[in-house]
This record gives C-alpha cells, sequence and structure tokens, in this order.
C-alpha cells in the first residue's frame, strides 16, 4: 500500500498544499483550478474585520446568523460550528449516552466517517443502511441520523427520506440529518424540501460546499434540542469564532443556485467528451467523476494489473491531475477519511476558467500518465508525498 494511515493522508495532504503554493508562486491565482466544489472563502468589507473581536463579533453577527440561517435551512434556531465535523460531534455527545445505539440512513455507502468515529467516542454502537427495507430501530437508539447527499452526491429519494422520519417518530427518536451539500443539492437541483419543513429535528450543511462562504458548519433545528448542543459545543471549542460567522453571513447573502443549474446543464457535454477515452466515467449532478473503483476497473481493461489498492491509485490520479493541470481534486487535499472519487465539479467558481476541452484532455493524459507509472511503488510515492519547486 503507498497510504497506510491518517497520518499518510496527512502528509499527502501537505503535498498538494506545497503543491499549490508553488503554482500559486510562480502563476498566481488564476493559474489554479480548485474543481472541488469546496473552494469557499471568506468575502468580508473592512466594516467586518473592525468587529471581528471574541465578544463584540458574535454579539452583532448574531440576529443575521438566526436570520439568514433560517432563510437557509428552517428550524427554530441556529447554531454555527468550526466545522460540520464538529456540529456532527457536539450533537452525537448531547444526545447520545454510552450503551446508546445510533442509526444512520444514508442513499449508498459509506458514512462520512465522522459519524462512526463520534458515536465510537461515546461508547455507543452504529449501524448504518442504504436500504428502506432492512432499515430498523432497536429500543436503545436515541438518534436516527439521515444524509441527504453523499460525499459523492448521491441524493437521498424524497420519499425514503420522509419514511424515515415517519418511522423514527413512531418511537420518539430525534432525527438529525447530514445535509453537508444536500441542503443544496436537493433542494435547488431535485426540488425536495428543506430537511426541517420534511419533519426533521436538526439538520447540518457545509457552507463551503456549493456555496461561496468558509469551511464550517450551520446547523438548524428545534430550539431545546439546540441548546443542548450548544453548550456541549462550547464545552469543547466546537463553535465558529466571529471571523466565520461573518462568512457564512456573506455566503448565504450571496447564495444562488445558478451555477449549479448551469452545471447541470453543461456536465453531460464533459461526460460524454471523457467517456470517449475513459469509459468508466460518471455524471454527478454538477459534474463527472471517476470513483476509487471504477479506476482499476478501466486499468484492468486495458491490461494493466495493479497491487495497490484503489484508493492509492485514485490518490495517485489526483496527485499528476494537479502537478501537471493544476486541478485540485479531494483525494488530493482531502482530510483523512475522505472520498477517494476523484469528482470534478462544474458549479465550481474556477470552472468558469476552465473549458471542456482542458478537463478531457487532463483526464486522458492523467490516465495514461497513470498507466506509465502504477505499477513502481517509488515513482508513486515521489509523486504522493515529495515536491521539489
Amino acid at each position: 500500500m503507498l497510504i497506510k494511515s491518517p497520518v499518510d493522508e496527512v502528509k499527502k495532504r501537505e503535498n498538494s498544499f506545497r503543491i499549490i503554493s508553488s503554482i500559486l508562486n510562480q502563476n498566481g491565482r488564476n493559474a489554479l483550478y480548485d474543481l472541488t466544489g469546496l473552494a469557499g472563502g471568506f468575502k468580508l468589507s473592512q466594516e467586518d474585520l473592525d468587529l471581528l473581536e471574541t465578544y463584540a463579533g458574535p454579539a452583532i453577527f448574531e440576529s443575521q446568523l438566526q436570520n439568514l440561517g433560517k432563510a437557509h435551512l428552517g428550524g427554530e434556531k441556529i447554531l454555527a460550528f468550526n466545522r460540520t465535523t464538529s456540529g456532527i460531534l457536539a450533537t452525537i455527545l448531547a444526545l447520545v449516552s454510552s450503551g446508546d445505539e445510533v442509526i444512520h440512513y444514508l442513499p449508498k455507502f459509506p458514512s462520512h466517517p465522522s459519524i462512526p468515529r463520534s458515536t465510537a467516542l461515546v461508547g455507543a454502537s452504529y449501524r448504518e443502511f442504504d436500504n428502506l427495507d432492512e432499515f430498523e430501530i432497536n429500543d436503545n437508539t436515541s438518534l436516527v441520523i439521515i444524509t441527504g447527499s453523499t460525499m459523492d452526491h448521491d441524493i437521498i429519494k424524497e420519499d425514503e427520506f420522509l419514511k424515515i422520519i415517519e418511522l423514527s417518530k413512531s418511537k420518539n427518536i430525534p432525527v438529525f440529518v447530514d445535509d453537508a451539500s444536500g441542503a443544496r443539492l436537493r433542494t435547488v437541483l431535485y426540488h425536495q424540501p428543506k430537511a426541517m419543513d420534511m419533519g426533521a429535528d436538526l439538520v447540518i450543511t457545509s457552507t463551503d460546499k456549493l456555496m461561496d462562504g468558509p469551511r464550517a458548519g450551520l446547523m438548524a433545528g428545534k430550539g431545546e434540542i439546540v441548546d443542548l448542543i450548544k453548550s456541549k459545543a462550547h464545552q469543547f471549542g466546537l463553535e465558529a469564532q466571529s471571523a466565520t460567522i461573518v462568512g457564512i453571513i456573506k455566503a448565504i447573502e450571496s447564495f444562488s443556485g445558478e451555477r449549479m443549474l448551469d452545471a447541470f446543464r453543461k456536465k453531460h457535454l464533459v461526460y460524454e467528451a471523457v467517456k470517449k477515452g475513459i469509459n468508466s466515467i460518471r455524471e454527478t449532478p454538477t459534474g463527472v467523476m471517476l470513483s476509487a473503483d471504477d479506476l482499476i476497473n478501466e486499468l484492468n481493461q486495458k491490461g494493466v494489473e495493479t497491487e495497490f489498492s484503489p484508493a492509492d491509485v485514485a490518490c495517485v490520479f489526483a496527485a499528476l491531475l494537479l502537478r501537471n493541470y493544476h486541478i485540485v481534486t479531494i483525494p488530493a487535499v482531502g482530510m483523512p477519511g475522505a472520498s477517494p472519487t476523484i469528482r470534478i465539479d462544474l458549479a465550481a467558481k474556477d470552472a468558469e476558467r476552465i473549458d471542456k476541452d482542458y478537463i478531457v484532455k487532463a483526464f486522458i493524459e492523467t490516465f495514461s500518465h497513470l498507466n506509465e507509472i502504477v505499477n513502481y511503488k517509488d515513482a508513486c510515492e515521489l509523486i504522493l508525498y515529495e515536491y521539489d519547486a
């Protein structure tokens, strides 16, 4: 294996940052194409900066956060976190005890790793389902989690969403929706209702996913439950600070689904062009993707075998895309446990500066390069971990 542990994942990420730094220093920001759909940012004015103090900031921005957050997600009360993962952890700390069970329903395995990891921290058991016929709630279940859209943008069906809520409510179990990207994908592209409008007790979204905010979590929910979670968040330092809160406010104010709708219209052209050279490419709601398993299958179809895992190979592919074509994808820069799927999100801001032909060329030539090195461990490790500008 090339990537043996979360520590290796961090080292891989650090190497990608060295590459990005070199690109920016030598060629400027317009030479980098962040197509993760997670670029985010902080659109702060000088007036905002003057208020970024420990207590003055949250005091002045709280009412805006509440009003805009409710408009975006619904619910009775809003809470901001430094990460969506932080919000998931705070929720499980507040609502789940040792010996309890957390049940998770998602459109397709696997779950985001923060959910089972947080459950394990409190000594609770964890089960996940992606088949409604198999879904069940036990007597010791204290929380049901629904994922609206997976890391690879598989979308839950609305009737399944409603059925899980109905089953949970029949046993008085609170429902928490991880709608990291789904709060926009589901509602804008698939015209599904907001999670709170479907009867959820809590929902959280990532303000850098398909919107121009910081990497942060925005939670909405029933007031009493949010208060419990807020107390845990403050005890463990999980809450968002002033700069992040302002960044979230600016992101919601500027959010428009038009880029997503435009990507939804354009994606098929990119898909058809890449498919001529890489048959395993797939469409997503806002672009194209090549899963780690599909990448291995594509190599096998070309007569290439490798000893490395699908995730290893996908990360090498992503590193080559970054080095040679300055295209940022999640396997190159993601946190430990992030999906190894190579996904091009045409709703990303940088997609406006890159054309179909460049993406096609990058994919086809990177796949050819991968063929040449995929069985050379030293070469692959250099690509993943060593960058000399």
